[in-house]
């Protein structure tokens, strides 16, 4: 309902060389408290040979080996008999957290009340540069359990002074949003689509029922998307991307990119192939080292951390909004990214076919892909299944010339493979819960590699 501003300003929109001699006085702190207080960096520091008093600002942070998930998972129970990681005392823990295990064990996080409010407060800086202020209404389509994202815009809310409406799910019933008019939506971008709909089908226009902005969290999204979901709601969508190891980043106004809290987050990029990092401008692997102010406790210290996600810098300079912290593209899973012959692409690109405004006169938004072909050919085939409102009015001809004209269009080299024969692209068209993933428990993979 505000006007768009600023949680701690003075941080904010502080100067670059001041804005760096912070984090180079958070990276010493950091990398001493981590060697006082977590039994794996002590280790870590003695086996690499790491002189901790040599790292005194945050370039120094690329000449340290970077860790992974697998790193978190073997340090802990059942492997070893405590949590490495665990970088305070257990009394001084206030919650504990685990990630959802979708790409192995589930990995254990421990918060102390500092993580708590350093966390919240990076909600609580993407709220206001969204505009969230006091009087709004914040609809939470995330689930409160051992994730901390929920949790965290919660509490970030009440920083901000906007209420909060704890629903979990965006199942929720349509009357939520008649009796207390929430003004922002925090959502994925099916889930927000289906409410469009579930409300339109009860007599409520999404333009008019108050919303004044919607939240896409949790994935990644095409511009396409954005645009249609805009359309059907008739207000702003704006992004934000977390994780549980604590990489909260958000969008301004300007939409140029994600904004990064350096002060709490400092990012470098790697390639795919993990062996030099990046320029900006160029897509990395996003490796993460939670800084923490000086005199400040944690109860899972992250130094160089792979997050297993990719982005790439937009800019470092001055944002038209006042901040001054690095912006990047929107982050990638690399889990959701395949291969063929070389040439990647994404899930993302393949959203970005499907929502085209010239499909969604037919389309519903919901679609799956599958990936076939194997040693005895030389074809890989993506088959792209969509569901339609009306399978029996939908022109499939044209959907099918909208979305190789905008998936070719980001990617030229796959274009080749798909005229050399090399690559095959066929087309399904289901009726309303046809698809093959309303079959499957949980949350739905959208690409699905069969070769």
């Amino acid at each position: 309902m505000g006007e768009t501003g600023y949680f701690r300003e003075k941080i904010e929109t502080m100067p670059r060389d001041e804005l760096d001699a912070v984090i180079d006085e958070r990276v010493r702190y950091t990398i001493h408290y981590a060697n006082e207080h977590s039994p794996f960096y002590r280790k870590w520091f003695r086996e690499h040979a790491i002189d901790i008093s040599s790292i005194r600002e945050h370039e120094d942070l690329l000449e340290l080996p970077i860790i992974s998930g697998s790193t978190i998972r073997n340090n802990q129970p059942p492997v070893t008999e405590r949590f490495e990681f665990l970088s305070a005392r257990m009394n001084e823990i206030y919650t504990i957290h685990e990630t959802s295990g979708t790409s192995g064990a589930p990995k254990a996080f421990f918060l102390t009340w500092q993580d708590w409010l350093r966390y919240s407060e990076k909600y609580a800086r993407i709220f206001r540069s969204y505009g969230i202020a006091p009087g709004d209404r914040i609809v939470v389509c995330a689930s409160y359990g051992m994730n901390v994202g929920a949790n965290m815009m919660t509490l970030a809310a009440r920083r901000t002074g906007s209420t909060i409406i704890p629903e979990g799910k965006c199942t929720f019933p349509v009357r939520v949003v008649k009796n207390y008019k929430p003004t922002v939506i925090i959502g994925s971008v099916f889930k927000l689509i289906r409410l469009a709909r579930r409300l339109t089908a009860e007599g409520i226009d999404p333009k008019t029922s108050g919303v004044e902005r919607l939240v896409v969290g949790g994935e990644s999204f095409a511009e396409a998307s954005r645009t249609y979901m805009s359309s059907l709601w008739g207000c702003e969508v704006y992004n934000t991307y977390g994780s549980t190891e604590g990489t909260m980043c958000g969008e301004c106004y300007a939409k140029a990119g994600l904004h990064v809290p350096e002060d709490l987050i400092h990012m470098d990029l790697y390639n795919p192939r993990m062996d030099h990092f990046v320029k900006d401008g160029e897509y990395g692997r996003i490796i993460l080292t939670k800084l923490l102010p000086v005199g400040e406790r944690c109860g899972t210290l992250l130094i160089n951390y792979d997050t297993e996600d990719a982005t790439a810098v937009v800019s470092r300079d001055r944002c038209i909004c006042g901040r001054t912290s690095l912006r990047i593209k929107t982050p990638e899973r690399e889990g959701e990214r395949f291969w063929v012959e070389g040439r990647s692409f994404c899930r993302v690109d393949v959203e970005r076919g499907v929502f085209q405004k010239e499909n969604m006169e037919y389309l519903t938004g919901e679609y799956e892909a599958f990936l076939y072909g194997g040693r005895d050919t030389d074809t890989t085939i993506l088959r792209v299944s969509l569901e339609c409102n009306d399978p029996k009015t939908t022109d499939t001809d044209m959907i099918q010339e909208v979305f190789l004209k905008a998936f070719f269009r980001f990617k030229p080299e796959l274009q080749e493979l798909y005229n050399s024969g090399s690559l095959e692209i066929l087309f399904h068209f289901t009726g309303p819960g046809e698809l093959e993933l309303y079959k499957v428990p949980g949350r739905p993979k959208r690409i699905i590699d069969r070769r």
